[in-house]
């Protein structure tokens, strides 16, 4: 696995994602095409580095901010910046429940400190299922 193409510049596993795991499972296309109300065939995403930042299977049309920035700035990460983390990270309450966009910075942090790779292989998946299904621990 590439994991350097397939993790966006914010720190989101593209190689753990519903939409890029559609590429392969049909199951899976089909509820996304359903959640969307896009066609089947539109209701997949390469990666966002694929994709050059434009995943319109969630209705957009160009890249987004990270990505227009990472490109501007000659960088592969956020967590690559001086100005790391900054406002583009910044987690939005309205969808934290859908959407893993919350975890950005949290993973981009364990990227600067464990390396791609091993975050990759170690860890990526479990931030997901910890955000989505963990529970917050207050030194119990």
């Amino acid at each position: 696995m590439d994991y350097q193409n397939m993790t966006s510049p914010c720190g989101l596993d593209c190689f753990n994602c519903p939409l890029y795991l559609a590429n392969t499972d049909e199951k899976l296309r089909e509820m996304i095409a359903d959640r969307y109300k896009c066609p089947k065939e539109k209701a997949v995403c390469r990666g966002c580095r694929n994709e050059e930042g434009v995943i319109a299977v969630i209705g957009r049309n160009k890249p987004c901010y990270i990505y227009q920035c990472i490109r501007r700035k000659g960088i592969s990460f956020c967590c690559d910046c001086k100005d790391f983390p900054c406002d583009y990270l910044h987690p939005y309450a309205d969808q934290a429940d859908q959407r893993p966009h919350n975890t950005k910075v949290f993973n981009s942090c364990l990227i600067r400190k464990m390396g791609l790779e091993e975050w990759a292989k170690k860890k990526a998946r479990n931030v997901k299922e910890t955000y989505f299904n963990g529970q917050i621990k207050l030194n119990d």
